[in-house]
């Protein structure tokens, strides 16, 4: 791959349509992201068709503004980026047919991108973070409205699971916890700002698997035991809010912690995902990562929810090692990390 090779990166999994262009060497010379919030509002959640008629129609503008930003044309690309998997399938299916049509037109690689790879390869990236990029292998805690996993990260597509949620992922957690304190969604942005003027210990919630061997997790009896406070009325709602990220908190530090003596070779703690902006969690993973002499990385904030600057990302690092996908390869809902492997007769 060329040193200054350009990516288009494409993201369309969810309810955030997103493009961006990147160059190998970390610079991001364009980006743009068109958030739904609005169209899924009044649902209080995700509608999947709702989704991926947004992505039809917002996509070729978001496209073609990112590569006018760049100040190139298609021809200066040396490959397309689109998220494959898992997530919602019509989203997936339109991100991925746009960018084969680019591929095919131009005469360029395409490769179908993990959005899972994506979020764990995002510290990676050069010069987004403060600290130099992580070195395999580290421990990846995945934290999301959707996934909610300890992964073992130990070279490019060599993904190893050492545990995940047994229920509700975290974010759907958040959300939900939000929805019964009568708060808008998305709830884990709100919950937060709520929590900041309660009391965190004015309410004992339980800590799901605390002290558990493995690192599992589960949330729902959590949820159960905020809509219990709820019905009975006698808490605040901002002590509520604050007790359930408290909680939250603890869980998964607790949870990490077991994770991280399970993978003693891990040189970092790298939280991603929608979950990973939350003040709480950071502050107990840094806590704990800090303990164990370890660094906790977490990209920026707008780089921990869905983003196209990952995509690409991931695209680059898979360039790097031959990886390019034909151009029948189907998008898949589902698509487990486990499922990778290592770009083949390639050092990982």
């Amino acid at each position: 791959m060329k040193a200054d090779a350009i990516i288009l990166g494409i993201e369309s999994s969810c309810d955030e349509t997103a493009a961006a262009v990147l160059r190998a060497d970390g610079t991001i010379m364009a980006e743009a992201v068109f958030s739904q919030l609005k169209e899924h509002a009044p649902f209080g959640g995700v509608v999947p068709e709702i989704a991926a008629r947004a992505h039809l129609q917002h996509l070729p503008c978001l496209v073609t503004k990112v590569m006018q930003q760049a100040g190139i044309g298609y021809a200066e690309l040396d490959a397309v980026a689109a998220t494959a998997g898992p997530g919602l399938i019509g989203g997936l299916i339109v991100g991925a047919s746009y960018a084969k049509g680019v591929a095919l037109a131009h005469g360029l690689p395409f490769m179908a991108i993990n959005h899972l790879e994506a979020h764990a390869l995002t510290v990676r990236l050069p010069g987004l973070m403060p600290d130099t990029p992580p070195d395999f292998p580290y421990l990846l805690l995945l934290l999301s409205g959707g996934h909610c996993q300890c992964v073992l990260v130990e070279g490019l597509g060599h993904y190893s699971r050492l545990g995940s949620t047994l229920d509700d992922a975290v974010g759907e957690a958040f959300d939900k916890a939000a929805k019964l304190l009568g708060l808008a969604w998305p709830g884990g942005p709100h919950l937060e700002r709520l929590a900041t003027q309660g009391n965190a210990d004015a309410i004992a919630l339980p800590r799901p698997l605390l002290g558990r061997q493995g690192c599992d997790f589960s949330f729902s009896g959590l949820k159960t035991a905020v809509a219990r406070a709820v019905a009975q009325g006698q808490t605040r709602a901002e002590d509520i809010a604050a007790s359930f990220q408290a909680a939250v908190a603890a869980v998964l530090a607790d949870r990490a912690r077991h994770a991280l003596d399970m993978a003693p070779a891990a040189k970092a703690l790298v939280v991603a995902g929608g979950v990973a902006a939350n003040g709480a969690v950071r502050g107990a993973l840094a806590r704990l990562a800090e303990a164990r002499g370890l660094p906790m990385l977490a990209p920026p904030l707008r780089y921990c929810t869905d983003n196209a600057v990952m995509v690409a990302w991931a695209g680059i690092e898979r360039l790097r090692h031959g990886a390019i996908d034909s151009l029948s390869h189907n998008p898949r809902p589902r698509w487990p990390l486990a499922e990778m492997t290592p770009p083949e007769g390639k050092a990982a």
